[in-house]
């Protein structure tokens, strides 16, 4: 009588326990996902490019130089940047395991000061290439 009393909440706490200690695939997107959102607040550009695959593409035809390009341009003409992300899901490609993707309804609003003077929603399409052992930006499509 005295080991089933024990018996299942030591079961209850051992399940509770293995289900911390698995990672939801999908959940390690959102690490990246916030990462390049706060960078892009922060205007760190070279961090953006660090988040960006070797072969990253945005809107089919951008590469690279053309991102840093477009967030120099944008962290000049705005002294504060805010990406407000509105809504957002991340999933691993069931085949390709190295792949993930996340979209997102996003506000990009930008200010000289405290109030925006410039702002727009975007609908965000993201394809992460898993790339020695960390999720980079490969593919980038908007709307």
């Amino acid at each position: 009588m005295l080991l089933r009393k024990f018996a299942l909440p030591t079961l209850c706490v051992l399940a509770i326990l293995a289900g911390c200690g698995r990672n939801d695939p999908a959940a390690e997107l959102d690490a990246p996902v916030q990462q390049l959102q706060d960078n892009l607040e922060a205007k760190k550009t070279s961090a953006v490019l660090e988040q960006l695959h070797p072969q990253f593409i945005a809107q089919q035809q951008n590469d690279r130089d053309w991102a840093k390009r477009t967030m120099t341009l944008l962290f000049m003409r705005h002294k504060n940047v805010s990406v407000l992300a509105l809504s957002k899901a991340s999933r691993l490609d069931p085949t390709y395991h190295e792949k993930g993707y996340t979209e997102a309804q996003v506000a990009l609003t930008g200010a000289e000061g405290l109030i925006p003077d410039s702002a727009r929603h975007y609908g965000v399409k993201l394809e992460w290439w898993l790339d020695d052992g960390q999720w980079k930006l490969a593919r980038l499509d908007w709307q």
